[in-house]
C-alpha cells in the first residue's frame, strides 16, 4: 500500500484528500505544521510527500529544501499562490510536481500516480561509463568528480537518461519532470540542457551524451565511454 505524508495547515482539505486517496488504496498521514511534518518526514517510510507552500510556521519552499537535502522522496507541492516564479523555484529546488489550489482530487491522484510511476521505473544509480547519475543522492559524477546541477537540471538529466536511446521532445521532457504537459512552448529547456552539457560533456560545443535533433527534441545517447 502506498503511504503518503501531507504537510498542510488546512485540516478540512487534508481530511478530504485522506478520504479520497484511501479509496485508491493509499494511506495518508497528515501534519499541520512544518516543524512536525519535517520531523516525521525525517523518519522515512513514505512513498511521497504532499507539501503546502504556505504554512503557518515556515515557507513551504524552505521545507522542500530541507526534505530534499536528506531524502529523494517525491514531493508534490500545493499552493494557493499561482505566481510563475513560485512554481519555477519549487521545481528548481527539487519538487517533482506543482498543483495550484483549488484542485480536483482526481487530478491530485493522477499526478501522484505519475510521480510514483516515474520513480519506480528509474533505478537509483545509472552508470554510463565515466558518467554516474545517482537518483537517491541526487548526485552526478564524471570520472568520480561531482558535477553541480540545479534541482531542475538534475531532473531533466534523469528524464533523459531514463529514456536513453529515445528522442524526447521539449514537451515530453517537461511532462516527465513536472508530471503535466506544458500549456505553452517553453524555450527555457534549451538553456537548462546547455548548462547540463557544460557539466557533463567533455566538449559542450560538440556534445556526445545529449544530442539535439533539430525540430524534434533531445536524445541521451547512453554512451559508455570508459576511456578518458
Amino acid at each position: 500500500m502506498t503511504h503518503l505524508l501531507m504537510i498542510e495547515d488546512d485540516r478540512d482539505l487534508a481530511g478530504m484528500v485522506k478520504v479520497y486517496l484511501a479509496r485508491a488504496g493509499m494511506t495518508l498521514e497528515h501534519h499541520a505544521s512544518a516543524a512536525r511534518g519535517l520531523a516525521v518526514a525525517a523518519s522515512g517510510g513514505f512513498d511521497a510527500v504532499i507539501l503546502d507552500l504556505m504554512l503557518p510556521d515556515a515557507d513551504g519552499l524552505d521545507v522542500c529544501r530541507a526534505i530534499r537535502a536528506r531524502s529523494d522522496v517525491p514531493v508534490l507541492m500545493l499552493t494557493a499562490r499561482g505566481a510563475e516564479e513560485d512554481r519555477i523555484v519549487g521545481l528548481e529546488i527539487g519538487a517533482d510536481d506543482y498543483l495550484a489550489k483549488p484542485f480536483n482530487p482526481r487530478e491530485l491522484l493522477a499526478r501522484l500516480r505519475a510521480i510514483l510511476r516515474r520513480r519506480a521505473s528509474t533505478p537509483d544509480v545509472m552508470r554510463f561509463g565515466r558518467l554516474v547519475i545517482d537518483r537517491s543522492t541526487r548526485r552526478v559524477t564524471l570520472d568520480g568528480e561531482e558535477r553541480a546541477l540545479t534541482g531542475h537540471q538534475f531532473d531533466l538529466l534523469l528524464a533523459l537518461a531514463a529514456n536513453a536511446g529515445r528522442v524526447l521532445s521539449r514537451d515530453q521532457l517537461m511532462e516527465r519532470v513536472r508530471g503535466t504537459s506544458l500549456e505553452a512552448f517553453d524555450r527555457s529547456i534549451d538553456v537548462h540542457v546547455s548548462r547540463i552539457r557544460a557539466a557533463i560533456e567533455d566538449d559542450p560545443g560538440n556534445p556526445r551524451r545529449i544530442v539535439t535533433l533539430r525540430g524534434v527534441g533531445y536524445l541521451f545517447t547512453g554512451q559508455r565511454d570508459d576511456a578518458g
